[in-house]
């Protein structure tokens, strides 16, 4: 896999996935909507450490500029 996502790109992912865990896990929402944003926050985040996104390589795009 390589990298496709720009050091900016990654960050906002990480602090989006955690944010939405946070939301989730801290009881902040409850219910459904929090098992959902449990669930979400894990996609930015895992995509934002590895610094690929599948997403990204299914519509050719890439915002890393190496």
């Amino acid at each position: 896999m390589k990298v496709n996502e720009s050091t900016l790109d990654r960050g906002i992912r990480i602090v989006v996935g955690l944010f939405l865990l946070v939301l989730g896990f801290g009881g902040f929402v409850t219910g459904t909507a929090g098992t959902v944003l449990k669930v979400l926050g894990f996609v930015p985040l895992l995509t934002g450490l590895i610094g690929f996104c599948p997403l990204y390589s299914l519509f050719k795009l890439n915002t890393n500029r190496k």
